[in-house]
């Protein structure tokens, strides 16, 4: 039972530590989710309820860098909220052909939606190619967060079946 819940928890979490890079999977609450499911699968023998509690913590600042990351990298540049929505679905659509897609579908997206709002060429592409910096500078801090929520649980378990 130990082998099999922590592997099914890391294997979550590793599609949670793929979900910080990758538009369309909530990674660190994936993560999250996995240690509090073997937390409550394992008792006292999973991660300690601080670590939980630091996991929650460490969640919404994951969260809300990718959201500032985004926001300031496509204002920075020029970008309406019309960039922003273009860039996140062009990112999702991005994503059918990896991996070019997951830097031209923002791109593409924030532009067009930008243009569809009456910008010049010129400008929707300044636009787009901020947003496409947000995205990578938020996927960046959300990816640094998850590698440390990763690494903070295996830890707690690790100094918790030694002692």
């Amino acid at each position: 039972m130990d082998v099999a819940a922590l592997g099914v928890a890391l294997l979550v979490m590793l599609v949670g530590l793929l979900g910080s890079v990758l538009p369309g999977i909530p990674g660190p609450p994936l993560i999250l989710g996995a240690a509090i499911v073997h937390k409550l699968v394992r008792g006292d023998a999973g991660a300690s309820w601080w670590i939980i509690a630091l996991l929650a913590l460490m969640t919404a600042a994951s969260l809300a860098i990718d959201f500032i990351a985004t926001s300031m990298g496509a204002k920075r540049m020029g970008a309406t909220w019309r960039g922003a929505v273009g860039a996140a679905l062009g990112a999702l659509f991005g994503l059918l052909w990896m991996p070019f897609g997951l830097i031209l579908g923002p791109l593409i997206g924030a532009m067009g939606f930008e243009m569809l709002g009456g910008r010049e060429w010129r400008e929707a592409g300044k636009a787009g190619i901020g947003a496409v910096l947000g995205l990578v500078a938020g996927a960046i801090g959300k990816l640094a967060c998850s590698i440390a929520m990763i690494g903070l649980f295996l830890i707690n378990l690790l100094l918790r079946w030694v002692h």
